[in-house]
């Protein structure tokens, strides 16, 4: 396609009125479609449907009945599924509920309210501050701001977020108190932590003793075209001398159910007991009966991978749909650039600066929902208005297409008549 940059006031104006006539078709057509968050189809949460048959056996390998009272950090059958899949020490784990949001933010609060390793809790200091990637998870960035912190957006490269600048910053301000990572198949980009990077953050000089990296693997196990590796946070910062200082999160909300699924928060043993001492305060443990349920039906990590490539195969035409549909309509427009995922949930987009609310906007007037332009940054506030973040795990094949189709006559739209206005 040649770029709409080139073309003259005149040609704009033609293609204007073209797109605007096609426009009106599609509001013609009183479509509802929801593209607004990366839930997982009704379709994909189906093939765990047979673990909520009937359960038999109650009791796990060693005997212990799960209906009853007793163990605080998770059954050892869920322990050692989650050990052997994501290659962390059993002892080194916490099993929780059914997301790991929850143990984010319980993590957070034993940070303000009772501080860790001695360091004075962060409730009591004049100001705390986090690394926030950006373009980045909009749950995460709602805890920092929950809790008052000043959230420092950091760019994101290829490799993941700019070291150089995390490095100047953690460096020189002990206020900062740590970072948010999503370090595989990244929200909403897609893009996979270098080998250098994860060594970086593991290693590098802060001035905060007690900085933290809440390292939330979300994605860890969903890839659609490629299982990239990601070096392990854990066994990095131990190398470097710094073993408590990351947190790692984790859950099956995407691989068994999101209403019922099980999370798990990892760390070096120091940190698990200081966990675990504050926690058995908190409650007697999570859902035993459901980790059991889980177990039953993966039976080991080999199990869960099985499932997941079941789950490639039904997010790829999806993904497939996304991208061939962003070439096909505005490859070489230069109204839009987008990131090649290799898994995950999301594809990232970056219209015209200024036109991301504009192409919100269109798109629900004419039926779909997208997610709020800027809810990838900090406060919901993209400097460039530009990002966006599509969701297609949920519509069917049939709708996404119609969903793309309109997004894609959004943006010419909303580009065309930011190109005429300057």
């Amino acid at each position: 396609m040649e770029s709409f940059r080139t073309k003259s006031k005149d040609e704009l104006q033609a293609l204007k009125e073209d797109i605007d006539k096609k426009y009106q078709e599609w509001k013609d057509m009183n479509l509802s479609l929801d593209m607004s968050r990366g839930k997982p189809a009704p379709s994909q949460i189906d093939y765990s449907n047979k673990m909520l048959e009937t359960m038999t056996d109650f009791h796990t390998e060693a005997g212990m009945d799960v209906r009853n009272y007793g163990v605080l950090d998770g059954i050892p059958d869920m322990k050692q599924l989650f050990s052997e899949l994501l290659d962390i020490p059993a002892d080194q784990l916490i099993v929780g509920g059914n997301a790991s949001l929850n143990l984010m933010f319980d993590a957070m609060m034993r940070l303000y309210v009772f501080g860790t390793m001695g360091e004075k809790p962060w409730g009591q200091l004049e100001k705390v501050k986090f690394l926030c990637p950006s373009p980045g998870y909009d749950r995460h960035f709602s805890i920092s701001q929950t809790l008052g912190m000043e959230m420092i957006p950091i760019k994101m490269t290829n490799a993941g977020p700019d070291m150089d600048q995390v490095e100047k910053l953690v460096a020189e301000d002990d206020s900062i108190k740590g970072i948010w990572c999503v370090p595989k198949y990244s929200n909403p980009q897609g893009i996979c932590y270098s080998d250098e990077t994860v060594e970086r953050l593991a290693s590098m000089k802060t001035a905060a003793k007690d900085f933290k990296i809440f390292w939330d693997n979300a994605y860890g196990v969903h890839w659609v075209f490629e299982d990239v590796k990601v070096k392990d946070i854990l066994k990095e910062s131990e190398k470097a001398g710094n073993p408590n200082r990351p947190y790692y999160f984790f859950s099956t909300s995407k691989i068994s159910f999101p209403g019922a699924g099980v999370s798990l928060v990892a760390a070096s043993k120091e940190n698990i007991a200081e966990i675990k001492k504050i926690m058995g305060a908190q409650t007697i443990g999570f859902d035993k009966i459901n980790q059991l349920r889980h177990v039953q039906f993966f039976r080991n990590a080999d199990g869960v991978r099985k499932h997941m490539e079941v789950l490639a195969q039904c997010m790829r035409p999806k993904f497939e749909t996304v991208l061939k549909t962003l070439e096909n309509e505005l490859g070489g427009s230069e109204l839009i650039t987008w990131e090649n995922p290799k898994g995950g949930y999301f594809v990232s987009v970056d219209v015209l600066p200024g036109c991301a609310k504009e192409v919100v906007r269109l798109a629900k007037e004419a039926g779909v929902v997208l997610t709020g332009a800027g809810a990838t940054y900090p406060l919901g506030q993209d400097p460039q208005d530009s990002n966006l973040r599509i969701a297609p795990s949920y519509p069917t094949v049939e709708e996404l297409q119609k969903a793309m189709d309109l997004f894609c006559v959004c943006v010419k739209k909303a580009g065309v008549e930011k190109l005429l206005a300057e």
